[in-house]
């Protein structure tokens, strides 16, 4: 009879254990389809911005997009979960609002005046090249491979050809007014994704991401009008409306709840490989839809870039689960 017990207890557990991984599996499916939402609706958003951007200034356009998005994920929580910021969490969602949407966001669309939208879209893809390097600030048991050096430099490398066509304008324009503010825009992406990891830990993230887009759009609208460059809504044509519509669902509402669901079940590092989808969908549909130039030096630029990013994504990766098995086998050493 014991013999027997011990049988069924054991078909038991491996019964259970096989069902536990089917679930983590299905879990990370779930997470890697997320990440591919995020990787095609974010490469749309940009045109979507350049649109808007032709007849609404572009920090009142950010902001009206993350009033109306934030919005909706504050009306959910206030009505169906009784949830409202605590004391204790106000001044992070309040930080976190202008590193995630007044700077990174703000600052990415406000690029798109002074460059084309693809262009706008390259330099955002070097985020997780930041994410590495910040990275490596926070933890200083990181040590960069030659695969890694390598990566950073054909990053910025592949940024720098991309626009060899456009060294005039950069030189005797305001043009490199739209790289200065792309470049702080992908810096401080980055460092809000290491940030929402961080904070995914104690506070709902939906929760938090609904009131960061929602005081960012106060912000964002308040600094608009204060400052002169706001235009009435009721001048606003139906192409800006149909555009600030789009990135308000697509663009804040989906693409955002996505980004924030791969987050929570994904390494920071793989969740930013949507980094290798979105300009390339933004140069196509730049060059197709509104005209944008498509040259040689685009496509090879981009190319390079994305080469540099995977390769730092890769090392990295790798270092983290070298670094995570060692930790394992330490602690079951000890035990």
């Amino acid at each position: 009879m014991a013999i027997r017990a011990i049988r069924i207890l054991r078909i038991m557990l491996y019964k259970r254990s096989k069902s536990g991984r089917r679930r983590k599996r299905s879990k990370r499916g779930k997470a890697m389809f997320a990440v591919g939402v995020v990787s095609v609706l974010w490469g749309t958003t940009w045109l979507a911005s350049k649109v808007g951007i032709k007849h609404i200034p572009a920090l009142q356009l950010s902001g009206l997009r993350h009033l109306l998005g934030g919005a909706m994920y504050v009306l959910y929580f206030a009505l169906f979960k009784k949830m409202i910021p605590q004391k204790h969490q106000i001044w992070r969602i309040i930080w976190m609002s202008v590193i995630m949407f007044v700077l990174s966001n703000g600052l990415s669309v406000l690029s798109l005046v002074y460059m084309p939208s693809g262009l706008g879209a390259v330099v955002a893809a070097i985020t997780p090249i930041w994410v590495v390097l910040l990275s490596y600030i926070f933890f200083k048991h990181i040590r960069f491979k030659v695969q890694t050096v390598i990566g950073i430099l054909l990053g910025f490398m592949g940024v720098a050809i991309t626009f060899f066509d456009y060294v005039q304008k950069i030189f005797h324009s305001d043009f490199s007014l739209g790289i200065i503010f792309g470049l702080i825009a992908s810096l401080t992406w980055g460092m809000g994704t290491l940030l929402t990891v961080k904070q995914a830990k104690d506070m709902d993230p939906y929760f938090s991401l609904g009131w960061q887009m929602f005081t960012s759009g106060i912000i964002l609208n308040a600094y608009s009008y204060f400052s002169g460059n706001f235009v009435s809504y009721s001048k606003v044509p139906a192409e800006a409306w149909m555009a600030i519509l789009y990135l308000i669902i697509i663009g804040s509402v989906i693409a955002f709840g996505a980004y924030v669901y791969a987050l929570k079940r994904l390494p920071a590092t793989l969740v930013s490989i949507h980094s290798y989808i979105n300009p390339i969908i933004a140069v196509i549909l730049g060059n197709l839809i509104i005209g944008e130039d498509l040259s040689w030096f685009i496509v090879g630029g981009t190319v390079v870039t994305l080469f540099g990013v995977y390769l730092v994504n890769n090392s990295f990766r790798r270092k983290l689960r070298r670094s995570t098995s060692q930790k394992t086998q330490i602690k079951s050493n000890k035990v």
